[in-house]
C-alpha cells in the first residue's frame, strides 16, 4: 500500500491536517493508496511558499532551468516501472499502456527541456534612435490540477512547460490517482531547487482551495464541470486559465470505407482505456450503405475482447476507475435502451468484485440521446445510422463540445470538408490516434480553451513584455 506524503514550500510531509483518504484497486476493491487531505489554510501557505521562491526561481538562466529538466526526466525514467505500476494499481488502466503514459510523459519533459531555451521574443522597427522589443516572462505561481485517466502523461506536459518556463508550480492530481502523482512528484523535486515544485492531495475540495487562492495560472485537465468552476474561481482572482474539459468526440464512417476496417478503428477508439480517454470515440455516425457490417464487426471486436486486471498482461479491457463511475456509464446505457436504442453487446453489470463493464455497442441511436450528445467516458459506441456524409458532418458538428473528431473516408474532398467544417481542436482523417509529435489544439466550446500540448504551450505559461527605451532629452545614446 502506498503512503502518499505532501511537498510543501520544499518540505516532505507537511500538512494534511484535513483528513485522511483511501484509494481502493478497481479490479477488486482493495485498498492501494492512504493520502493526506490538506486543508483550506494549508493550499494558502502553499501559495505563500511558492510565492517566496518564484523570483528566484523566475531569474534562473533558461539554460539552467532546460538542464534541471532534462535531469527530471531522468529522474522520472528511473522509477518508470514504479509510476506505471502505481497508474495500474490506482485505476486500473492495462499495465502496458500505463507504461506507455509514463513513457510518453518522459519524452514530453526532455522536448521543453530541448525547446524552451531557444526560445526568445522579437525586436520591433520603431524610431532609429530607440530599442523597442518584447520579452516573454513568467507568469509566476501556476496551479495545476491533473486527471486520473492518464496521470503521467498530462502532468508531465503542465509541470515540465511551467517549470521550464519559469514559473513556480503548485501540483493537485486526482484523488483517484495520488500515488502516482506523488511518485512523480519526489522525481521531480529531485532535480529541483526547494520550493520550486508543491504536492497538494486530496479530494475536489482541495483543488477548489487552490482556485480560489491568488495564483497567476490555473491549469486543469479533467470534467467539462470542474473546468467551469475554476473558470468562475479564476474569473474572481484574475488567473489565466488553462483548461482541457471533457468532449463527445464523433466518428464519421463515409459510405466508401471497408466496414471491417472502420470497425477496426471504432473499436481502438471507444474500448481502448475502457473508454477513459478525452479524445475517445463516443458516437459514431455510419453511411447507411455499410452501418450494418460495421455493426456486426465492432460486435464481434468487442466479445473478442479479453477483460481481466490491468496488471495481467493478457488483459485487453481492464476496469473503470471505481463503481460510483461505472454507474455513469450504466446509467447512460440504461437510459439510451429506455429512449429505443438496441443493446446489441454489453450493457450489462458483471457479477464479482471491482468496476468492470463490458465493452457495449448500441445500434439505433438517435443524435438527441443522451449518450449521444453527452460525455460518457467508459467502453461504449454509440452508433446514429444517416444517409449521406453531409449529415453525419452536421451531426458531429452539432455539440456542446469541440475537442476532437474522426473521419473516415476513401474521398480527398470529404477529408478536405471534414477538417474545414468540424468546429473542434483536433480532426483526425482515416486513423483514431495519431499524430506527429509537437502537436497543439484549442479545444472548443465544453471542451476548454488554450493549448494543451505542444509547443505552444509553452507561450502559454509566459506574460509578453513590450519595451520601448529612448535616450533621455530624445537624443543619441
Amino acid at each position: 500500500m502506498y503512503t502518499v506524503a505532501q511537498l510543501i514550500g520544499g518540505v516532505w510531509g507537511a500538512g494534511g491536517e484535513g483528513g485522511e483518504l483511501v484509494v481502493h484497486d478497481p479490479a477488486d476493491g482493495s485498498p492501494v493508496s492512504s493520502v493526506p487531505v490538506a486543508t483550506a489554510d494549508e493550499v494558502g501557505k502553499a501559495v505563500e511558499a511558492a510565492r517566496d521562491v518564484a523570483a528566484e526561481w523566475a531569474a534562473t538562466a533558461p539554460a539552467e532551468r532546460a538542464a534541471a529538466l532534462h535531469r527530471a526526466a531522468d529522474a522520472v525514467a528511473a522509477v518508470a516501472d514504479d509510476l506505471a505500476r502505481a497508474t495500474t494499481a490506482e485505476m486500473g488502466k492495462p499495465l502496458a499502456d500505463a507504461r506507455g503514459g509514463v513513457e510518453a510523459g518522459i519524452g514530453t519533459l526532455r522536448q521543453y527541456a530541448e525547446l524552451a531555451p531557444v526560445r526568445g521574443g522579437r525586436t520591433l522597427h520603431g524610431d532609429t534612435h530607440a530599442l523597442d522589443f518584447m520579452v516573454p516572462q513568467p507568469r509566476g505561481v501556476v496551479a495545476v490540477i491533473t486527471p486520473w485517466n492518464d496521470p503521467v502523461a498530462v502532468s508531465c506536459g503542465l509541470l515540465g512547460a511551467a517549470l521550464v518556463t519559469g514559473n513556480v508550480v503548485l501540483h493537485k492530481p486526482s484523488e483517484r490517482a495520488p500515488a502516482t502523482g506523488w511518485l512523480l512528484a519526489k522525481a521531480l523535486d529531485s532535480a529541483l531547487p526547494p520550493g520550486v515544485l508543491s504536492l497538494l492531495t486530496g479530494g475536489p475540495e482541495v483543488g477548489a482551495a487552490l482556485a480560489a487562492q491568488e495564483v497567476d495560472v490555473i491549469a486543469h485537465t479533467g470534467s467539462t464541470a470542474t473546468g467551469r468552476a475554476i473558470a468562475a474561481a479564476a474569473a474572481r482572482t484574475g488567473a489565466k486559465v488553462l483548461l482541457e474539459n471533457g468532449g463527445s468526440d464523433p466518428l464519421v464512417v463515409d459510405g466508401d470505407v471497408d466496414p471491417v476496417w472502420a470497425a477496426g478503428q471504432a473499436a481502438v477508439g471507444a474500448f481502448a482505456n475502457a473508454g477513459q480517454i478525452c479524445v475517445a470515440v463516443e458516437r459514431i455516425y455510419a453511411h447507411r450503405d455499410i452501418a450494418e457490417d460495421l455493426t456486426e464487426a465492432l460486435v464481434e471486436r468487442a466479445e473478442r475482447l479479453r477483460t481481466g486486471r490491468g496488471d495481467d498482461p493478457r488483459t485487453e479491457l481492464a476496469p473503470l476507475v471505481d463503481r460510483r463511475h461505472r454507474d455513469h456509464v450504466h446509467g447512460q446505457v440504461t437510459a439510451a435502451v429506455a429512449e429505443g436504442a438496441r443493446i446489441r453487446t454489453g450493457g450489462m453489470l458483471p457479477d464479482g468484485p471491482g468496476a468492470f463493464y463490458p465493452a457495449t455497442v448500441l445500434s439505433d441511436c438517435r443524435h438527441d440521446m443522451t449518450v449521444v450528445r453527452e460525455e460518457t467516458f467508459g467502453p461504449v459506441a454509440a452508433i446514429v445510422v444517416v444517409d449521406s456524409f453531409s449529415e453525419a458532418l452536421r451531426c458531429a458538428a452539432d455539440s456542446p463540445y469541440g475537442l476532437a473528431a474522426t473521419v473516415l473516408t476513401g474521398s480527398m474532398s470529404h477529408a478536405q470538408r471534414a477538417w474545414r467544417e468540424l468546429p473542434v481542436g483536433t480532426v483526425k482523417v482515416n486513423s483514431v490516434f495519431g499524430g506527429a509529435p509537437g502537436g497543439a489544439a484549442h479545444p472548443r466550446r465544453g471542451s476548454g480553451h488554450g493549448f494543451g500540448y505542444g509547443p505552444e504551450l509553452l507561450d502559454e505559461f509566459t506574460a509578453t513584455k513590450a519595451v520601448h527605451i529612448e535616450a533621455p532629452g530624445g537624443g543619441h545614446w
